[in-house]
């Protein structure tokens, strides 16, 4: 009968901690391209909408 570790796997790779998978990036999209030259804009989630707008100081603020 041979003898197994219990903590040995099959797969070779799944405790090779240096092949860890890296989370998606975070989609970039440019302010301009969802403005389209507006200055406030409707987001509809989850069954709510927000509104985006840009301030006077260039900021952005998101409310609902």
């Amino acid at each position: 009968m041979m003898n197994q570790n219990p903590h040995q796997t099959k797969d070779p790779d799944a405790l090779d901690t240096t092949k860890t998978k890296q989370p998606d990036q975070a989609r970039r999209i440019h302010s301009h391209e969802l403005f389209g030259g507006a200055t406030e804009i409707l987001i509809h989630h989850d069954a709510a909408d927000y509104r985006l707008r840009i301030t006077s100081n260039g900021k952005l603020i998101l409310t609902k």
